[in-house]
């Protein structure tokens, strides 16, 4: 399973793509891959509904994170969250990894709604859910809530 855009590859996470992927100095894989390869050993189901990496196509490695927090639930809602490396944000990545994924994940019938949530500071992340089509909810402690429905 890969996702392609005209920039970027947009691979699951498992303990195979993690042993053989580049990533650039700036990513760190952190404890929320670890913690997903945890679950995903114990209910194989959740592979793409976790995280995937983002890679720059034009030198094979790593320039972030995308994914969602779990299956869908009952009401067909999915969370998505995602986070690209300082050099490459700006240019319009993840834009079009989060593009990518959520029609992905609409193209599942499983999905009906796609929420995220963000600092209610972080300009980029704002401007990313909004050129989605993203929804404005409200706020929560300085978070900012939205929602993409199908």
């Amino acid at each position: 399973m890969e996702l392609q855009t005209k920039r970027l590859k947009i691979i699951p996470c498992t303990n195979e793509t993690l042993s053989s992927i580049s990533a650039s100095e700036e990513y760190q894989v952190g404890s929320h891959i670890t913690m997903y390869l945890e679950a995903l050993k114990e209910d194989a189901s959740l592979l793409g509904w976790g995280v995937w990496f983002v890679i720059d196509k034009d030198n094979d490695t790593v320039i972030g994170d995308i994914g969602f927090k779990g299956k869908p639930d009952s009401e067909n809602t999915i969370e998505v969250g995602y986070g690209i490396v300082p050099s490459m944000q700006g240019k319009g990545c993840a834009t079009e990894a989060v593009k990518e994924i959520i029609l992905w994940a609409f193209t599942s019938n499983s999905v009906k709604r796609i929420t995220a949530e963000c600092e209610n500071n972080n300009v980029a992340s704002i401007r990313v859910l909004e050129k989605l089509g993203f929804n404005r909810l409200g706020s929560e402690k300085n978070m900012l809530k939205w929602l993409l429905e199908r």
